[in-house]
């Protein structure tokens, strides 16, 4: 049966009200959009069988109002040879094509009013694809908002970058020391042994070793 059994239940339905109760939006709406798309197909291949009927039944009427003045025309020659019996038969003949052209005339008719129902039916559905087509747009370019501002805040907030920089911390830490060091090496006056020198450079290719090693890791995950 699908989202939606008639025509009539597509036009009266509320999109909204479908939406807010679909625990996936997106993929209720692709089905709306479907079921209405096929009911579209359908309603207007009624419509085409109704006007091909029509066409038909017109032909007929046209063939009996034809045999209609056929059946005049031999009541006429009956009755000018006499043959009174002859032109009443052709008459009651004449009667018969005229009725069923008659109802065929009043199936026009009805015919008529289902293809008014069909056409404003269809207007109906097409603007409701419309509306369901412009919720489609809302929902997936909200939901790609959505998607986009949570991958910012795992960005921003995750476990990664809070790790890296407090390795930053410990990098900045060791460069504080090594400064104070330094520092305080100074302030003695005297000249550094050879060991305090090779000692330093040690902890200083140490340390940017360890910085260029986070540098790139982070640029590679970013």
């Amino acid at each position: 049966m699908g989202i939606f059994s008639r025509t009539r239940d597509i036009i009266a339905a509320n999109m909204t009200d479908l939406l807010d109760k679909a625990e996936d939006p997106a993929k209720m709406i692709r089905m709306i959009i479907l079921e209405m798309e096929e009911t579209l197909v359908e309603v207007r291949a009624s419509a085409a069988r109704t006007i091909a009927d029509q066409k038909e039944m017109r032909r007929h009427i046209a063939k009996l109002e034809k045999l209609q003045e056929s059946w005049t025309e031999k009541a006429e020659l009956a009755l000018s040879k006499d043959r009174e019996d002859l032109a009443k038969a052709a008459l009651v003949e004449r009667q018969k094509a005229a009725d069923m052209a008659e109802q065929l005339v009043a199936e026009i008719a009805v015919l008529d009013d289902a293809l008014k129902a069909s056409e404003a039916d269809i207007a109906k559905l097409q603007n409701k694809l419309r509306e369901a087509r412009t919720r489609q747009n809302s929902i997936m370019t909200r939901l790609e908002s959505a998607n986009n501002r949570y991958r910012m805040r795992e960005m921003h907030s995750g476990e990664k970058v809070a790790d890296a920089f407090s390795r930053f911390d410990v990098l900045e830490r060791r460069v504080d020391l090594a400064e104070g060091r330094a520092d305080a090496a100074g302030m003695g006056g005297g000249p550094k042994s050879l060991e305090e020198e090779i000692a330093e450079l040690r902890s200083s290719e140490k340390v940017d070793a360890e910085l260029a090693a986070l540098k790139a890791r982070m640029n590679k995950e970013g």
